[in-house]
């Protein structure tokens, strides 16, 4: 096999790696006038190119974002070598909150204290980032003409699951989960006639092979399995597996085939109960990498089972896989329109006369986001390195252009991921200190691909895809979200962003699951932007190019969201103990401690992001008036 030099990919092409005029001011995108009710629905090229020179704008920066660099060097600094920032500069600024973290908890936050202690309160937020929203990071691309969104992290509303308080802070902020979702035709890369298909590659499997139709939670017929390029036992063992209809636990009571499932891993399910060889199971390894950003052995069968993964058909069920239906609610830039619009009703001179009609348009001027003179500020490039309770409050110390500052507050929300925390303060008890390192976040990716057109995958008839052999492990075109008056239908062609969705697999000697999302993460921290950009244009040119793809002249830029510290971790059967409810280690991490809160969806166990915003609520109410502080 030869393969393509790094010029024949097009690595020679600097656009990808570069900043689109670096953190460049879209001023006059979208621009929402005094009164206005709604913004054109695209944005131009004749726009992008009247941005001010200079000016500071991050959602258009491609190159390597999410945790990008610069963002967590001095937190490595504190947590893993243990440095000590000492005799910071007093700046004498005083404030009733501060809030460690600008993501949708911390911004939360701020809107509940508001809410609880007045509108002329006092409030700055933090945040290591060079952009607000933590993980509902906004991706924009103008390099094929006009304005087109992608998802940088969080991205679904699951408006199913909100609690009353949810469901309240939505109608504050206008949000119409039933409009978004009339608006919206995307499902994830599910309505193309061929979707979802499955690519073998030929460094993994031999052979280039796109075999269409191929959903693991429908029952495959034969004919589909005998496209797949492994061994003749592993073709006969998946034919058999999907074509049973037998109970293999008949002869064990309910509680017992429960117990027994929450104690053996999937792959275990499948290679002891469904027969599957070992290049068979191969194909499920990162079957959930998006979704749960771990590798199925992470999961018991009974997990994985409850996620609608094949298998309910071995203890005697019918075939019922008809697709997930997962009815999300979604902008077209994922939940950074939420953020913008919480950013808009805490600092409006920022963005004006935003509402949830035109949110996805509107311009934000973020050189206002830190003016001494308003009540709520955001100080990004920002990184907390040390928080105390005072007589009066607490007193927060952080980095910022290299030079250590302290400030005062009287109250402080620690709404960052918990593992660093007790970095952060390390005065808190040694339980809650312990609880909080128990809480190990999930690495995740989200690599966005801005192609010219959609034409090599519409000949394909393709728009989802799953790549069992590859780093990312599913890809699927973004469009087809109309909302925040924003417009990308389904019909256009392009340019359109293509998303390569996944987590990065750890090592087969890292057995416990800690262990492995520690070695993934690793391994993703050492990657380069040129190592993504190599995988992303090897995949486009072995699986479009034989469509016509050109990969030096149809791929008009990258951006990698990189998410070491990702989704929040979820107790799971194969590794964590059922606890007493109040013992379970998120519960003791997230106690207030004296004039300090703790927020985030980490508090919560669960990576949703109306988990962020009930945690914020909780650490609000439960953060003590002055007069109670220790």
């Amino acid at each position: 096999m030869t393969r393509k030099t790094d010029k024949q990919l097009g690595m020679h092409r600097s656009i990808t790696r570069r900043d689109f005029v670096q953190g460049s001011s879209l001023a006059v995108l979208g621009a929402v006038t005094s009164g206005a009710a709604s913004v054109t629905a695209t944005a131009t090229a004749e726009a992008a190119s009247a941005l001010t020179a200079g000016s500071y704008y991050p959602p258009t920066k491609t190159g390597m974002r999410g945790s990008h660099n610069g963002a967590y060097e001095v937190a490595h600094a504190l947590a893993r070598q243990g440095a000590s920032f000492d005799n910071p500069e007093a700046t004498g600024e005083e404030y009733d909150l501060v809030v460690v973290g600008a993501g949708i908890s911390g911004l939360a936050a701020a809107h509940y204290y508001r809410e609880r202690f007045g509108d002329d309160t006092r409030i700055l937020l933090l945040d290591n980032h060079d952009d607000f929203g933590g993980h509902a990071k906004r991706n924009e691309f103008h390099q094929g003409g006009s304005m087109v969104l992608s998802l940088g992290g969080t991205h679904n509303l699951e408006w199913w699951q909100f609690s009353d308080d949810v469901k309240a802070f939505m109608k504050t902020f206008g949000v119409d989960v039933e409009a978004m979702r009339n608006n919206m035709d995307f499902s994830y890369g599910q309505d193309a006639p061929n979707s979802p298909a499955m690519w073998f590659d030929e460094s993994t499997y031999g052979v280039n092979r796109l075999v269409a139709n191929v959903d693991f939670n429908q029952q495959l017929s034969p004919e589909i399995i005998d496209q797949f390029p492994i061994s003749e036992a592993g073709r006969q063992s998946l034919k058999s597996f999907y074509g049973r209809r037998d109970n293999v636990f008949a002869d064990l009571s309910d509680d017992a085939t429960d117990e027994l499932l929450s104690s053996i891993s999937y792959p275990d399910f499948l290679r002891q109960y469904g027969g599957l060889t070992e290049d068979a199971l191969q194909l499920f390894d990162k079957k959930e990498h998006g979704a749960w950003g771990i590798e199925m052995r992470a999961l018991s069968a009974n997990d994985a089972l409850w996620d609608d993964n094949p298998g309910l058909h071995l203890m005697g069920e019918d075939w019922s896989y008809d697709g997930r239906d997962y009815p999300a609610a979604l902008w077209p830039d994922g939940n950074a329109s939420l953020v913008r619009l919480m950013v808009a009703r805490l600092l409006p001179h920022v963005a004006p006369n935003v509402t949830p009609d035109n949110v996805a348009l509107a311009a934000f001027n973020y050189a206002a986001l830190d003016e001494p003179e308003r009540a709520v500020r955001v100080r990004l490039n920002a990184t907390v390195v040390n928080t105390v309770n005072t007589e009066t409050g607490a007193r927060i110390t952080y980095v910022e252009n290299g030079k250590l500052k302290e400030i005062n507050a009287k109250h402080a929300v620690l709404a960052c991921y918990h593992s660093v925390i007790p970095h952060l303060c390390p005065s808190l008890p040694e339980p809650q200190k312990d609880a909080l390192k128990y809480q190990v976040k999930i690495p995740l990716i989200l690599t966005n691909v801005l192609i010219r057109n959609t034409d090599a995958l519409d000949k394909l008839g393709v728009d989802g895809i799953s790549c069992p052999g590859r780093l990312h492990a599913r890809l699927f075109l973004f469009k087809g979200i109309n909302n925040g008056g924003y417009e990308h239908p389904m019909k256009d062609s392009g340019p359109v962003s293509l998303v390569f969705w996944g987590a990065i697999s750890p090592p087969e000697d890292a057995v416990d699951l800690k262990s492995q999302l520690r070695a993934s993460r690793k391994k993703l921290l050492a990657m380069s932007f040129e190592d993504f950009e190599r995988e992303v244009r090897t995949v486009l040119d072995d699986l479009l190019g034989p469509a016509g793809f050109d990969v030096n002249e149809d791929l008009l830029a990258i951006t990698v969201n990189r998410w070491p510290h990702g989704y929040s971790y979820e107790y799971m059967d194969l590794w964590d103990p059922d606890w007493a409810e109040g013992e379970a280690p998120h519960e003791i991490a997230r106690q207030t401690f004296g004039a300090i809160a703790i927020a985030n969806s980490d508090a919560g166990a669960s990576a949703y992001t109306h988990v962020a915003i009930d945690e914020a609520y909780r650490a609000i109410g439960e953060l003590p008036h002055n007069s109670e502080t220790t």
